[in-house]
C-alpha cells in the first residue's frame, strides 16, 4: 500500500470549523473529494482543496500513481498555535479575543478505504 501525503500549517482557520469540511471527504475518492470542497460554501473548503491538490501532486510526481486510483485515507485537522488578542471594554476593561490556528494533513492510498461514521 502506498500512502502519498501532504501539510499545510499555520492555517487562519478554527479546527472546529475546519473539521466540518474535512469530514465531508473522509473516506471518499478524489474525484469526489474535489468536487464535494468545491461546490460546499465553507472557507475550509477552499483552504483544504489546496492541500488535497498538494496530495494528488505527490502521488503523481513521487509516486507515479494516477489521479483515478486515489483515494482519501485520512483528513486529520490539528490545532495550531492561538493568536491571543485583545478587545477593550467600559471602565478599562478588556475581553481576550482567540484567533485560532489550524494544521491540516492529507493522506492518500490506492487501497479502497471503509468509510468512517
Amino acid at each position: 500500500m502506498q500512502y502519498a501525503k501532504a501539510k499545510t500549517k499555520y492555517v487562519r482557520i478554527s479546527p472546529r470549523k475546519a473539521r466540518l469540511a474535512a469530514a465531508l471527504i473522509r473516506g471518499k475518492s478524489v474525484s469526489e473529494a474535489k468536487n464535494q470542497l468545491m461546490y460546499s460554501n465553507l472557507k475550509a473548503g477552499k483552504l483544504l482543496g489546496k492541500t488535497l491538490n498538494s496530495a494528488v501532486a505527490n502521488a503523481e510526481t513521487q509516486l507515479d500513481l494516477q489521479q483515478d486510483a486515489l483515494r482519501v485515507f485520512e483528513v486529520r485537522v490539528d490545532e495550531g498555535p492561538t493568536l491571543k488578542r485583545a478587545k477593550p471594554r467600559n471602565k478599562g476593561g478588556r475581553v481576550p479575543i482567540m484567533k485560532r490556528t489550524s494544521h491540516f494533513t492529507v493522506v492518500l492510498t490506492t487501497e479502497e478505504v471503509k468509510e468512517q461514521k
